[in-house]
């Protein structure tokens, strides 16, 4: 959305084991010469023999025999064990799964047998630490008010990612409660994991709330990531960390046992570094969920196999509409985004410039109140969920015990978000239900509806995100960049950011969203593109830009 940082921030306005800071010794505005560290620096990161491998690359190679899923599973835990907490201490990974190794072992056992899942059967996925997963592993939303807390049952996502084959291996990193904390919040900080870094700069922020899922794909820590979105979380990560994200369409995955904020916005999605990749992961979590009675709508609008829309042809004829009304970006994104739209027209789309939206339709401070609304009665009722053992049962309890905790909880950033949502009523409250259907309806019927049937469009594209900032735990995210992601977000409507290209080897994204349940055209239209020109880059885990 605006990322969630700007979205909660602009709202405000008026217009959404922690580690030292960061120092900024990089300029403000990117400036300066690619993102370079020492030689010595370069030798910390050992090279790595499943750098960039793809889904299709590790399912060729256990069908061979080469490798197997223990040995890959092997493999990212090392990754994890050299990057994550000491190197480059990216610190994009809370917890690992005690039991990996063996479930890794059960499903070579398959293999062996001629039971062969799917496409995802043996691959390795970590999750965002918001989402449910019944084992050994906790879920936290990164905070230590849920320290030790295992739920009850396995959230939709992962109990479809379990059927399906794949390997739960870690819970990753997050900005703490999705980022809905604090005002002057930091992006990618929770009490239980510090700070995690952007790869590509280790001073500059990766941007959250899947912070630690963006990070964790761009560096090779795992093959697979899920972070959620509600207003941004997906897109601004991928975008900052070079990474392909997806945020589906609301109730095309089931949100069921995922640490909420808004019913209206939530989604879990895939973060990943192929859009054929990001496809496979789409596919795999797809069904109707009684746990959530938002994926009723998907009957009908949902495909078990989204690799089926990948052509890298899908350009030839599609109508692509511009949007030059979202400020705040950097002229350098701007003349990529510029190259970008020229790289589509040559692969023979239909370019409508500009085909613009009303800005005020998700700069409405209005945005702000709903999420307050429902992320009170939201949030009480999936703690109410965790059962009797859960530490914390309500949004109170959690205020109360970040004020016991204020050293350990709030050493760089207060708490409020939580007590400005705790003041607010039920949602049957009139100022709510105003709320709600006023910003919905300005980006959907009269926004991302409007807009596509009247320039008949098949996707609409813009920036993702401006380039990542310097890490700063004093003064809090920088607010002021560019981002495309609020009328998707808002809406509930699909958004794919795809890497367009890099500023001073720092990386930034192009997005195409449109109307609900139109995953299989962006599919398409984001796979041509990639394909056409190719900017995925694996990180340099530079100190800072030189």
């Amino acid at each position: 959305m605006i990322d969630r940082r700007s979205f909660i921030g602009a709202s405000v306005a008026g217009g959404l084991g922690a580690v030292a800071a960061v120092s900024g010794c990089a300029s403000e505005d990117g400036s300066g010469d690619a993102a370079t560290g020492s030689a010595d620096d370069a030798a910390a990161v050992p090279p790595f023999e499943l750098d960039e491998v793809t889904v299709d690359q590790l399912q060729a190679s256990m069908a061979s025999g080469e490798r197997t899923a223990r040995s890959i599973a092997e493999l990212y835990l090392e990754r994890i064990e050299a990057l994550d907490g000491q190197g480059p201490e990216l610190r994009s990974i809370i917890e690992t799964n005690p039991d990996a190794l063996e479930i890794a072992d059960e499903l070579d056992a398959e293999r062996a047998a001629g039971n062969v899942r799917g496409p995802l059967h043996g691959i390795p996925v970590a999750l965002k630490d918001n989402i449910d997963t019944h084992d050994r592993m906790t879920t936290t939303a990164g905070s230590l008010a849920l320290e030790g807390s295992i739920p009850p049952q396995d959230s939709g996502v992962a109990a479809r990612l379990r059927e399906a084959g794949a390997l739960i291996l870690a819970k990753a990193n997050l900005s703490e409660w999705a980022y809905f904390r604090g005002e002057r919040a930091t992006s990618g900080w929770s009490a239980r994991g510090g700070q995690c870094r952007n790869p590509y700069a280790l001073d500059r922020n990766p941007c959250g709330s899947s912070s630690g899922s963006g990070v964790a794909a761009s560096a090779n820590l795992c093959a697979l990531t899920v972070g959620t979105e509600t207003g941004g979380s997906i897109m601004c990560p991928s975008s900052s960390n070079g990474i392909v994200g997806i945020k589906p369409t609301v109730g095309l995955w089931s949100r069921a046992g995922v640490i909420p904020i808004s019913h209206s916005q939530d989604t879990a999605g895939p973060m990943c570094r192929t859009v054929r990749d990001a496809a496979v992961l789409l596919g795999a979590c797809i069904g109707v969920d009684p746990r959530d009675p938002a994926t009723a709508a998907s009957e009908g609008n949902a495909h078990a196999d989204y690799t089926q829309f990948l052509d890298p042809s899908g350009l030839r004829g599609a109508r692509i509409g511009v949007v030059r009304t979202f400020p705040g970006f950097d002229p350098r994104v701007l003349a990529l985004f510029d190259e970008a739209i020229e790289a589509m027209r040559a692969a023979g789309a239909v370019i409508i410039d500009p085909a613009n939206m009303d800005a005020a339709a998700w700069n409405d401070p209005l945005s702000l109140v709903v999420l307050e609304f429902e992320f009170k009665t939201d949030l009480n009722a999936y703690l109410a969920g965790r059962g009797e053992d859960a530490p914390v049962k309500s949004l109170a309890e959690v205020i109360e015990f970040n004020e016991r905790n204020a050293e350990r909880e709030m050493p760089h950033f207060g708490q409020q978000r939580l007590i400005a949502a705790e003041s607010r009523g039920p949602l049957t409250d009139p100022e709510y239900l105003n709320a709600v259907a006023t910003i919905q309806r300005a980006n959907r019927e009269d926004g991302i509806d409007r807009l596509a049937r009247e320039q008949n469009l098949d996707a609409i594209v813009a920036p993702t995100r401006d380039l990542p900032w310097p890490t700063d735990h004093i003064k809090g995210d920088r607010l002021d960049g560019g981002s495309s992601a609020a009328p998707a977000a808002i809406a509930g409507y699909p958004d794919i950011t795809v890497p367009m290209g890099f500023v001073r080897g720092l990386p930034t994204g192009i997005s195409f969203f449109g109307p609900a349940w139109t995953e299989p055209t962006l599919l398409r239209i984001a796979y041509a593109y990639e394909q056409a020109t190719q900017e995925r880059r694996a990180p340099t885990f530079a100190p800072t830009l030189g």
